[in-house]
């Protein structure tokens, strides 16, 4: 057998490890200025932690925003833990690295999304997203209120 580089599996791991270094940032400084995420998750991941409710209300995935309102932000080598608002319901949430699929900052245009061969049949890639720069306009007043959204609502098509 021939040994071979696995470029996609490195980026996965840097692009997590990116991930989690600019939570950290977060979790002792807080968000600065206009700075928020998107971050859309596997909920089916066996190591993602939701309220029941939340599980019944998005089978597969969900997208959270951290914005305006967030607590109890802790991270670790294997995920992140936060309490979020859901109409005025404070819910704990832990999500493992391995479960982000998309993890969105529109306030600078930057975005992950990971791919896996479920999605894909070929190999593990990773898209450095977005190719076009996103809608920040459209996206932040379509959910300017927002706890949980779906990134299509503002992916250019």
């Amino acid at each position: 057998m021939t040994r071979t580089i696995d470029y996609g599996n490195l980026m996965h791991r840097a692009m997590r490890s990116l991930i989690q270094e600019v939570l950290k940032d977060i979790e002792a400084n807080g968000l600065p200025g206009e700075h928020h995420f998107f971050i859309t998750f596997d909920t089916h991941h066996p190591d993602v932690r939701i309220a029941d409710w939340l599980m019944d209300r998005y089978p597969g995935e969900m997208t959270v925003v951290m914005q305006h309102w967030y607590e109890n932000l802790e991270v670790s080598d294997e995920g992140f833990s936060v309490t979020l608002n859901f109409g005025d319901s404070p819910e704990p949430l832990y999500i493992p690295y391995d479960a982000i699929k998309t993890f969105v900052d529109p306030s600078v245009e930057f975005g992950l999304r990971f791919e896996t061969q479920e999605e894909d049949e070929g190999e593990d890639d990773l898209e450095v997203a977005p190719e076009e720069p996103l809608d920040v306009d459209e996206a932040e007043e379509t959910h300017k209120d927002a706890d949980v959204v779906s990134l299509d609502s503002f992916r250019k098509t």
